[in-house]
């Protein structure tokens, strides 16, 4: 399986970024409250952006630059302005 780095868009508006082998199975885990505590009673979650990154440690470096945008870019990345 190939890793990959998503945005979801949480109820509230904020966006949550992380990593996972199986986006699908994770946005589950997010949906039912054992996903990351930042999710929890921010639903409903809504993946806006995913991008495949091959290894762990390349999804974990993309993971680390699209934390460190500014809102407004991780907003353009995903295709929400």
């Amino acid at each position: 399986m190939t890793w990959s780095v998503y945005l979801l868009q949480c109820g509230d508006g904020t966006l949550y970024c992380g990593i996972a082998l199986d986006v699908a199975a994770r946005l589950v885990q997010h949906q039912t409250g054992k996903g990351a505590k930042y999710t929890r009673g921010r639903g409903p979650l809504a993946l806006v952006y995913r991008e495949a990154c091959g290894t762990k440690t390349e999804a974990l470096r993309r993971e680390r630059v699209i934390k460190r945008m500014p809102r407004a870019k991780k907003a353009a990345l995903a295709g929400l302005t």
